[in-house]
């Protein structure tokens, strides 16, 4: 089926119907979405876009608008947050007479900034025809952001910023494509073109005959990585030391190869459609610039249809094997390997938080588990789903989701400049995303941009640039998670004819997908409602906040909130770190803030670093323990750490090492939040840390250890406060929404 695509285009393309020689119909520049392997639910069409006469560039504002960070260690807890962002600048170009021209300028706070303001420039005129797959009815706008669009998403300011005027986005207005049903192979032309529609139309229906790959020419030139094996070991090493002082739970990190090319960007895509074929494979090309993007991704960021919005995150990965015995086998191992369930249960539980952030409460939910067999690597792949608020669309949904968390690690916000910080360098288009996107409805379909080559062209010449990674957690073996990088990036390697001699050693299975049994949300029904703290004061009426849930800059915090409103409670979630956290923090000001707010319970939430990374948390801590605050306070996992050190308690590494992901067996009292619940009960943890406390001189008592006798859940002798240290919300604490509702029956006053 691809090779037939491919040949329609290549047809086109002499035809004088895209590319170079299609300028009387546009530009030159070529925007391609093919889905390679089998049908399946991941994608079900290919589209080619036709030639386009509007563009919109983003490039690296100059250092004098936006600087770099100084220099700062957030693998040590060096965290410089920045909310307040300088807005970008977008070009808008026309393409007339033969060439683009600047037309004008937009100024744009985010990603969904800008998608709103091209409305203006989008036609909302319907094509004559229905998409009979998953694809666009009107004019759409298609291309890509780097993954360095995180400037404008994420709170931080980073310190390896890429070099001025850098490329960050393109993107084209596409009034005219052409469609391939995977489900059916039927083509279907869209065009308010009608000359180029029927000239389209007479090439398809000729059946261009099949293009056989030319033998791949000999690469003299050689390549080079951004890191020797042994640093690559040692940098992993650095953020295990970092992950087991509780900054970080989970870091993707990346190296790069580099090097020149001896063919075009289309002829490498070509091969790598046949050696590694994908569901979300991209060509993008823009001669004029330099630049172009050949992807051969396998994961999707999001789909937004209808109100709906979808994610399919991959995290955990194994070789594969030609062998249908040995690939079952390495199934079967993955399936159980404690690791690889760990960093992927961590990532789809970050993807309900950003999901969440734009979701109504109860609809986030997940639609199947699976593990999928590419060319030689296979992949653990969840996928999500959720129904977008009233207030919310596809635009704003990509905006709170990108960069995505596979890619990133977790929390996201500590993650991202942890990465910033020990890459060294800026990430480029690896690891962003291309897709489309209706600006005037929301839907679209972006990938995630990984086993991607991105090509520059300076004084006649392409060069390549491919990125590779993993996730590194605690469990992380450095030797393993290298040669992990090393297969991930093998094939795009071999295209680009830098690893020409290991061509034989490189798997070419088809893609399969085999179903895995899922491990359910805790999820109630959708009675309540979650808002931020601006959000209550900006409507504040003189009643109740609900229940005041502290977020410290955790990933996992969403999940928390969605879960206790699910059960009926409003939800308000306020910031407890940052300048205005921490001016809160001042006594007179904290008590003024919580009379106000009048919450009927307090969450404090979880987060990375210590306790004195959060000074409003350790200030509530501090006062609800004095009995100065009189509704019912629980302290999870950083909170529970906040609690404890108010109490004179000890926070130190957990002399059990640090656990990410991995539900665990708590012994317990069954008394307050644990009434009802059997012991042991499994609950899933997220901690690096840990806490001792004396319970003979000591308000509070344990009321649940781990096996090893680690404390998991303390409460006060006298006073409705508790805490946990593990995460309830978890997709791993399958009795967890229990243990919520108990404490949600506190009442202000203990019986």
């Amino acid at each position: 089926m691809v090779d037939k695509i491919v040949s329609i285009k290549q047809s086109l393309i002499d035809n004088g119907l895209i590319g170079d020689s299609a300028l009387k119909f546009g530009s030159p520049d070529d925007v391609s979405f093919i889905s390679g392997g089998p049908k399946s639910h991941l994608s079900n069409s290919s589209m080619i876009c036709g030639p386009s006469t509007l563009r919109v560039l983003i490039r690296q504002p100059s250092r004098e608008l936006i600087p770099s960070s100084n220099k700062h260690s957030p693998i040590e807890g060096e965290l410089n947050l920045n909310f307040h962002k300088l807005p970008f600048t977008a070009v808008v170009e026309e393409w007339r007479h033969g060439c683009w021209y600047h037309s004008n300028s937009l100024t744009a706070i985010d990603i969904a900034d800008l998608f709103e303001q091209i409305k203006i420039l989008t036609p909302n005129q319907k094509f004559e025809n229905q998409p009979k797959e998953f694809n666009p009815d009107k004019p759409f706008w298609a291309g890509c952001f780097a993954y360095d669009m995180v400037q404008w998403t994420q709170p931080i300011s980073l310190q390896n910023l890429p070099d001025e005027n850098e490329l960050l986005a393109v993107l084209w207005l596409i009034d005219k494509y052409i469609s391939q049903s995977k489900n059916t192979e039927e083509f279907q032309i869209f065009s308010k073109n009608e000359d180029w529609a029927r000239l389209v139309k007479d090439v398809i229906e000729s059946n261009p005959q099949k293009i056989e790959l030319p033998e791949q020419p000999l690469n003299e030139y050689e390549e080079i990585s951004s890191l020797t094996d042994r640093e690559h070991e040692e940098k992993i090493k650095r953020i295990k030391l970092g992950i087991s002082e509780g900054q970080v739970y989970q870091v993707n990190f990346g190296r790069f190869w580099s090097g020149r090319l001896v063919e075009s960007p289309q002829m490498i895509f070509n091969r790598l459609l046949k050696s590694n074929p994908a569901p979300f494979s991209t060509l993008i090309h823009a001669e004029d610039l330099g630049f172009s993007l050949i992807s051969s991704s396998p994961e999707s960021l999001l789909k937004s249809r209808n109100g709906e919005i979808y994610t399919s995150p991959i995290k955990g990965t194994y070789k594969s094997s030609k062998d249908p015995v040995e690939a079952k086998k390495l199934r079967e191992m993955m399936a159980k390997d404690v690791k690889e369930r760990s960093e992927h249960r961590m990532l789809v539980d970050l993807m309900r938080n950003d999901l969440s952030a734009v979701c109504e409460v109860g609809s986030v939910d997940i639609e199947r588990f699976d593990i999928e067999t590419y060319s030689n690597v296979q992949h653990l792949v969840s996928h999500l789903k959720g129904r977008l608020l009233p207030s919310e669309n596809g635009m704003t949904a990509f905006n709170s989701i990108f960069p995505g968390g596979s890619i990133t690690g977790c929390p996201r916000t500590m993650v991202c400049a942890v990465i910033d910080q020990i890459e060294n360098q800026s990430r480029s288009f690896w690891t962003g995303s291309a897709g489309w996107i209706d600006v005037h409805t929301g839907d679209g379909s972006w990938n995630i941009l990984i086993r991607t080559i991105e090509a520059q062209k300076k004084n006649n010449t392409w060069s390549g640039k491919v990125g590779s990674g993993g996730g590194i957690t605690i469990k992380s073996n450095s030797t393993s998670e290298v040669m992990e990088t090393y297969w991930k990036a093998e094939a795009l390697r071999i295209a680009c004819g830098w690893n020409v001699n290991n061509q034989k050693q490189l798997e070419t299975n088809e893609l399969s997908i085999h179903p895995l049994e899922i491990e359910l949300p805790n999820s109630a029904g959708s009675n309540g409602s979650v808002q931020t703290f601006e959000q209550w004061n900006s409507n504040f009426n003189g009643e109740s906040c609900g229940i005041l849930l502290i977020d410290n800059l955790d990933s996992f915090t969403l999940n928390i909130a969605h879960a206790i409103a699910g059960m009926g409670h409003n939800v308000t979630v306020i910031d407890g770190r940052g300048e205005i956290a921490d001016n809160l923090s001042e006594p007179s000001k904290l008590f003024n803030l919580l009379q106000r707010l009048n919450p009927s319970h307090i969450i404090i939430g979880p987060g990375p670093g210590n306790p004195n990374d959060s000074i409003f948390s350790s200030a509530v801590s501090l006062h609800c323990l004095a009995g100065q605050i009189d509704c019912p306070v629980l302290g999870i996992c950083l909170g529970h750490q906040s609690l404890a050190a108010a109490e004179l308690g000890v926070v130190k590494k957990s002399p059990n090492g640090a656990i990410h992901g991995t539900p665990t067996a708590c012994h317990h009292d069954g008394v307050g939040i644990f009434a009802g619940l059997e012991s042991p009960q499994h609950f899933t943890r997220y901690n690096s840390l840990t806490v001792e406390i004396d319970s003979t001189d000591s308000q509070l008592l344990i009321s649940a250890q781990d096996d090893s006798g680690e404390i998991m859940a303390l409460r006060h002798k006298v006073l409705p406060i508790m805490s946990v240290q593990f995460h309830p919300e978890s997709i791993g604490s399958p009795n967890g929404l229990k243990l919520l509702e108990n404490f949600l029956s506190v009442n202000r006053m203990l019986e």
